[in-house]
């Protein structure tokens, strides 16, 4: 799970203006993160021109996924995962857009004409703290816990089975020896009577 890019565009312009973005590309080679970059830029602007107000979409593109939510004030935050739950994804996006429109005015977005003209420091915290899906969403969270919990169970679950095969194979056993015991009993009175003591 990881999170490569978060971003928030002008959709109400053609083509979309990149407000501000971050990205996480320290997996990639020094020589191929700006092209990685670039991409992330151009497909998250497709996507948010093609989202219409007050929508949600989740697209795949090869082994990435971009989400989006286009705000009906003309306004997209967008994401770009690997492997990221998309309720969780569209958790983020939520809190983003909600942050981004309390504290940039309208006017600054509007006033934006080219890439990067708004600045939102706060866009790197979530691009940093939401790695981890499970912060995202308190239902992706729960959700671990679960099968952490069903985890532990099943585990306890077989160890009772195992400990039940146990005491049969004991039960069985203790069987085989009384039933020894019996016959040993009954060879030893009859060798015995054989013979009387004096």
């Amino acid at each position: 799970m990881k999170l490569y890019y978060v971003g928030v565009l002008d959709n109400s312009k053609k083509p979309a203006v990149q407000l501000c973005a971050a990205h996480e590309l320290s997996e990639f080679s020094r020589f191929t993160r700006n092209d990685y970059g670039n991409f992330m830029t151009m497909i998250s602007k497709t996507v948010a021109e093609r989202t219409g107000a007050g929508q949600r979409q989740s697209v795949t593109e090869g082994d990435y996924v971009v989400h989006c939510y286009a705000r009906s004030e003309g306004v997209a935050g967008v994401v770009i995962t690997k492997d990221y739950p998309n309720l969780a994804a569209h958790s983020v996006l939520s809190k983003l857009m909600d942050q981004f429109l309390s504290e940039v005015p309208l006017a600054s977005i509007r006033a934006a004409a080219k890439d990067g003209d708004v600045s939102f420091p706060a866009l790197n915290d979530y691009l940093n703290n939401y790695q981890d899906a499970n912060q995202a969403s308190s239902i992706a969270k729960i959700q671990q816990e679960l099968d952490e919990t069903k985890i532990v169970l099943h585990k306890a679950i077989d160890s009772v089975l195992q400990r039940g095969e146990k005491l049969d194979d004991l039960v069985a056993k203790s069987s085989d020896l009384s039933a020894q015991s019996k016959m040993f009993y009954k060879s030893a009175k009859k060798q015995n009577s054989c013979c009387i003591v004096m």
